[in-house]
């Protein structure tokens, strides 16, 4: 079947459907599924835009609502995960995921899902290691603080994923697993990208948790954003015995919906022609979920998932085939996801905009029913019964911010040594910007296609392009034969992110000399939001 793949959308759907249907008018291609690797900004009207984590200026309602009001309807089923930069609220209200629209489903902070016999998981937000051992503890309306934290990964939704022992087709995060860099055209890319070369040389750049999770499920296909730039690599999995088959995964970061990018993939997956049309259930995943249900933490309190070190009676909550089987049968073998959407907030209406909208925490009726019928713990349900006992833990209660430092909070111990998602110690959605400054030419974001292998569309037609069957990426991009190697295989690679150093003379500085001066954020943070200023889709 052919699966689209989009990186952030920032609430643009009627450009990325409408690029859809040109597709199909243009070269007869019809996707059969469509993935977006967050920040996909599921905004149902101004309160949603209060809790999304982007200055003011960004705030923009977008066209997401139309879907959400049933005036409009996705063409193609679309599975997403969140990113960094969403209506965090209205994600909150199913973290074990859910219909955001018709057609439209959240895998959660972390899920998976099949379609057509294929194996769809995901991980949604950004890496930060002094949250990365907290609880989901966060409900709106959300302080400076939790705004961003909301959307930081957990440890205990990395600890699930690890429970899995099936073989994945597809995987998404939001930002990059870290190290992937090494298996692509890294000569390529620190050449587009200098600003990256630090955090590349210190194997920095990109999420640790994301890249222990590769090497864990070693997917087929992995598919991030976050850095709204292209980037393909190919990563030969290492065997555990002599027993193991080899595995690889085929890398895939996308760019951001804007006009005149290359910001949809499409590919072709080995599928189950006797499977049905529905997104499905996933029996494993649904065994883990109830395996690890006491583990749930809706507080602040930081602590470490069990592991064999003689301090855990348990480690191991990986599941049997008799508890899958148990699952299966609780479900009369009928795995399709019921289409239960529920209108759970009022939605924009262009001619009565009401800006003082308050978010209020919301209790999903699909996710009341998901976890009556597996017998999970409703994590909003435990915070709001935290919230009403006054006990503090929800966080939900008006209280004084802290001194903070730029990260949002102090840091922690953490398994990890290092805070970065892409973003290293500097985290551009947690710092305002400038209001004025220099504009970034966005065509410096993209690598031009190799000569060897042009695009399969006209040059007119540069939003799409298709994945080719392999992406002969060698992890030794030293030699200019492997460059031309992967250059051929049609991927494109391309990063937009700073090196710490770098990324704090930008905010502090006037100069790279250090003197201080006007605060500076370029590059990155403009190429996320200036676009906006272009065609507004940020």
């Amino acid at each position: 079947m052919k699966v689209a793949v989009a990186g952030c959308c920032h609430g643009a759907l009627d450009k990325m459907y409408e690029t859809l249907e040109l597709l199909q008018r243009r070269h007869n291609v019809r996707p059969d599924l469509l993935l977006c690797c967050g920040d996909f900004q599921a905004v149902r009207n101004e309160a949603d835009l209060r809790c999304m984590a982007v200055p003011a200026k960004y705030r923009h309602m977008q066209t997401f609502y139309r879907y959400y009001s049933g005036e409009k309807k996705a063409p193609v089923l679309t599975v997403f995960i969140g990113g960094n930069h969403e209506a965090s609220n209205h994600l909150q209200e199913l973290p074990y995921g859910g219909w955001v629209a018709p057609n439209i489903y959240y895998l959660g902070y972390a899920g998976v899902v099949r379609f057509r016999g294929v194996r769809i998981g995901g991980i949604s937000g950004i890496f930060k290691s002094h949250d990365y051992r907290k609880g989901h503890f966060e409900c709106p309306p959300y302080n400076q603080q939790t705004i961003r934290s909301a959307y930081h990964v957990r440890n205990i939704e990395v600890f699930k994923l690890k429970q899995l022992k099936r073989p994945i087709d597809i995987f998404m995060s939001h930002d990059w697993p870290r190290s992937i860099y090494h298996y692509g055209n890294k000569k390529q890319l620190l050449k587009m990208k200098s600003f990256f070369r630090q955090e590349v040389e210190s194997n920095t750049l990109g999420s640790p948790a994301a890249s222990e999770l590769l090497q864990h499920l070693k997917p087929t296909y992995w598919f991030s954003a976050h850095l709204h730039v292209k980037f393909a690599a190919f990563m030969q999995h290492e065997t555990n015995s002599k027993e193991e088959l080899p595995k690889a995964t085929k890398f895939l970061a996308l760019d951001k919906c804007l006009p005149h990018r290359d910001f949809l993939q499409i590919i072709d997956v080995e599928h189950d022609p006797n499977a049905g049309d529905s997104l499905e259930y996933d029996a494993e995943w649904i065994a883990v979920l109830k395996a690890t249900n006491n583990l749930v933490n809706v507080t602040q309190s930081t602590w470490n998932m069990p592991e064999k070190n003689g301090l855990h009676a348990k480690w191991d909550y990986s599941v049997t085939e008799e508890a899958i089987k148990e699952v299966l049968e609780e479900l009369n073998h009928d795995l399709k996801i019921p289409c239960n959407f529920t209108l759970t907030a009022a939605c924009y209406d262009p001619t009565k905009p009401q800006k003082n909208m308050e978010p209020v925490h919301t209790i999903n009726p699909q996710t009341t029913e998901f976890c009556a019928q597996f017998g999970l713990t409703d994590i909003n349900d435990r915070i709001q019964q935290a919230k009403e006992e006054g006990s503090g833990r929800g966080e939900c209660e008006d209280e004084e911010e802290e001194e903070m430092d730029s990260t949002g909070s102090a840091e922690e111990p953490s398994e990890y040594n290092t805070d970065n998602s892409g973003l290293s110690s500097f985290n551009p959605d947690e710092i305002m910007l400038d209001e004025e400054g220099g504009d970034e030419d966005l065509s410096t974001c993209s690598v031009d296609p190799s000569p060897d292998h042009p695009p399969e569309f006209s040059t007119g037609f540069s939003d799409i392009r298709i994945m080719p069957d392999s992406m002969a990426v060698s992890s030794d991009d030293a030699t200019d034969s492997n460059n031309e190697e992967l250059e051929k295989s049609g991927g494109s690679k391309q990063v937009e992110e700073k090196s710490p150093t770098e990324r704090s003379l930008k905010r502090i500085s006037g100069d790279e000399n250090g003197n201080t001066g006007v605060k500076k954020i370029k590059r990155r943070n403009q190429a996320i939001y200036a676009a906006e200023d272009e065609d507004k889709t940020d």
